[in-house]
């Protein structure tokens, strides 16, 4: 018995019309009475109006009366009157006495004439009545019982009457006792109502004879039931058993199984072969089901139960129910970012990697495929028994489109196809449902160099390209556009060898030179020092859109390459044209914000392609390598599929660097698709 349910602070069940501390012993004793009424005998004796014979009879009659009537005592009386809240009871005294109907309980059945013990309280209150009470005289009846009951620790049936604050008040043995809410059961109760008229084995823990105070449990007597249980099951408790237990408790990672005294829990993985999200989907609290024990720790504290392990393992015999390659049909159970979980059985799952759902498709999730509880079919691509894993497919139930794709579009051929997307480094044209080529920017043009693809093409357009690779493996295809033309540089070679004069306007300005548009969509660089002004930079004198006068010194059909000389076109001129030359392209003012953004300015000069361009001892030039940064960095990601960059078609025109690669190219160059300019996963030309 705890220390709680001992020192539990109960509420005294008072009888109506008790003084709370009243002791059943502070009464007057019979003598006191017989006393009192033999000084007013006497007095009527002094007084004459009785004789001697009539005194002493009259004495006689009192004592007769005093053997059979003592005050805090129990007295039998007979019920003369019955009104709306009282009972009025005889016991052979000089007047009746009332008691409260209520102390003969809810449903009392009463009758005149009826013979009932009652307690004598007082023979005499302020209004001279006698002071009855049935509940004392029932409470001192059974209280030798109680007190017996009390000390052997045994248990006493009870009936549980009413419900008072704190608790319910019980009928033990006619009398009432208070049973707290605590007490009632091993876990706590909130509705008391449905233990209302119930009867059960109770234990008496608190008794207060002075205060009629009687406490008792019914939590008591079940604890020691659950131990005695307990103590039987652990005896007898061992791995692999099956016994019958009831649901106690359902929580999100199972439920707690009550094997008789004793806890077991049975994990919500250990449920069932098959898939559930909750545990009480297979079980509700009160259910007894048959578990098996798997597993407990020393002592048996902890218990872990399975249900699944009474059904025969799904997974036996699985490469024989579902051998690899073979077609199968099953329901979609789950789909995560990675794939979607097929159910082919009861316990047995496979999962279609989001990768083998579409030959052509990018699929970004498969709910866009496939929705929880769709049933469908699919191959089985691979069986781990151990790992209890099956890999499917969805895309092997149709031929694979890259397997013939040769076929359909050798190397070399021409065919129309729809730009779908635009990036930095080149355009997706789709040259068939579900399969695109990339058209890199340095295979748009022979001569005029792009610097973003929308130049050449726009988005939904369709374009004319030639096949330039095909990869089965990386399924790539590299396509070009420059290439339905022929390559023009193979005859100019004479109309710009060394020495030709020409004319070109500015179309760009760099610190180390400015890029001129030739005739036939051509473009040459003309390096700073050879602009013919002494210049740091040749924007402070030139303007894009200027036309200058130019000689060819150098030019390169295999690195496609015209370096052109504004100086080198005037060394054969008259000298006043010269100095009308610089006159007109005569050095801008320096301002301020010129000079602090010269102090600012950082990194080395160079062209239109970031290569720096130094002039030789014999007046030619020649490039050296640095970081491109123009039409090269490209995101690896970017360049494998063209939904994979833009799904919804957006173009993508932004010209950050990304991942700031090298390449060496030439100042008039531009950079062609090599290993250095483009990642390992982007298509080759």
């Amino acid at each position: 018995m705890s220390e709680e349910t001992v020192n539990h602070e109960t509420p005294s069940v008072v009888l109506e019309g008790e003084a709370p501390n009243e002791s059943i012993e502070e009464v007057k004793s019979p003598k006191n009475i017989r006393d009192s009424l033999t000084r007013k005998a006497a007095r009527f004796y002094d007084e004459g109006e009785y004789t001697e014979k009539e005194f002493t009879e009259m004495l006689n009659m009192y004592d007769d009366t005093m053997k059979s009537i003592e005050q805090g005592g129990i007295v039998t009386g007979t019920v003369m009157m019955l009104t709306e809240n009282s009972v009025i009871v005889d016991i052979g005294f000089k007047s009746e006495g009332s008691i409260n109907l209520q102390e003969f309980g809810d449903s009392p059945i009463i009758e005149v004439g009826d013979k009932i013990e009652v307690f004598l309280e007082d023979v005499e209150n302020q209004d001279g009545q006698l002071v009855l009470s049935k509940q004392k005289a029932d409470f001192m009846k059974v209280w030798d019982q109680i007190k017996e009951i009390y000390d052997s620790n045994r248990e006493v049936n009870g009936r549980l009457v009413r419900r008072i604050k704190g608790g319910i008040v019980v009928d033990l043995l006619g009398v009432d006792a208070f049973l707290p809410g605590s007490q009632i059961d091993i876990r706590q109760v909130k509705n008391f109502d449905q233990y209302i008229g119930e009867t059960y084995n109770l234990k008496i823990i608190k008794l207060n004879k002075a205060r009629r105070n009687i406490v008792v449990s019914r939590r008591v007597v079940l604890e020691e039931a659950r131990s005695r249980m307990r103590d039987s099951v652990l005896a007898e408790l061992e791995i692999d058993q099956v016994r019958e237990g009831t649901v106690k408790n359902i929580t999100d990672f199972g439920a707690f199984i009550d094997l008789g005294g004793v806890d077991g829990l049975l994990h919500i993985t250990d449920m069932s072969w098959g898939r559930i999200s909750h545990p009480s989907e297979l079980v509700s609290i009160g259910d007894k089901i048959n578990v098996k024990v798997l597993n407990f720790e020393e002592g048996k504290t902890r218990i872990s139960l399975g249900l699944k392990q009474l059904t025969p393992y799904p997974w036996d015999g699985v490469e024989v129910k579902y051998p690899e390659g073979a077609v199968v049909k099953g329901k979609v159970v789950s789909t995560t970012d990675y794939g979607a979980f097929v159910e082919l059985e009861h316990g047995i799952e496979g999962l279609v990697h989001i990768s083998e759902m579409s030959w052509t498709q990018h699929v970004k999730h498969p709910s866009r495929i496939l929705s929880v509880g769709d049933i469908i079919q699919c191959k089985v691509l691979s069986i781990d028994k151990d790992g209890e894993k099956i890999s499917l497919g969805i895309k092997q139930l149709e031929p694979d489109p890259w397997a013939s794709i040769g076929e359909r579009h050798p190397i070399g051929s021409h065919v129309e196809g729809k730009v779908r997307n635009l990036t930095n480094f080149g355009a997706f044209v789709e040259i068939e449902e579900g399969i695109d080529g990339l058209v890199h920017i340095s295979d748009m043009s022979w001569t005029k160099r792009i610097k973003h693809p929308s130049e050449v093409m726009k988005k939904g357009e369709l374009v004319e390209v030639v096949i330039l690779d095909i990869d089965k493996d990386n399924r790539r295809i590299s396509l070009g556009h420059k290439q339905i033309f022929d390559d023009p540089w193979a005859t100019l070679e004479a109309k710009f060898a060394i020495g030709m004069i020409t004319k070109g306007d500015i179309i760009r300005i760099l610190d180390r030179g400015v890029v001129v548009a030739l005739e036939n969509n051509l473009e040459g660089f003309v390096p700073a020092f050879q602009l013919g002004q002494d210049v740091k930079k040749p924007a402070d004198a030139f303007d894009i859109g200027d036309e200058l006068p130019l000689k060819v010194i150098e030019f390169d059909k295999d690195q496609r390459k015209i370096v052109l000389s504004v100086r080198e076109y005037f060394k054969e001129r008259d000298k006043n044209e010269f100095e009308e030359f610089k006159e007109k392209y005569k050095p801008k003012p320096v301002t301020i914000g010129d000079a602090f953004g010269e102090i600012l300015d950082s990194g080395s000069e160079t062209d239109e392609t970031g290569a720096a361009v130094e002039e030789k001892s014999d007046g030619s030039t020649e490039s050296v390598e640095v970081s491109a940064t123009e039409n090269s960095d490209v995101s690896p990601t970017e360049v494998k599929n063209s939904e994979s960059v833009d799904e919804e078609g957006a173009d993508s025109t932004d010209e950050s660097d990304t991942d700031g690669q090298k390449t060496s190219v030439a100042a008039d160059e531009t950079p062609e698709a090599t290993d250095e300019n483009v990642p390992e996963d982007a298509p080759k030309n």
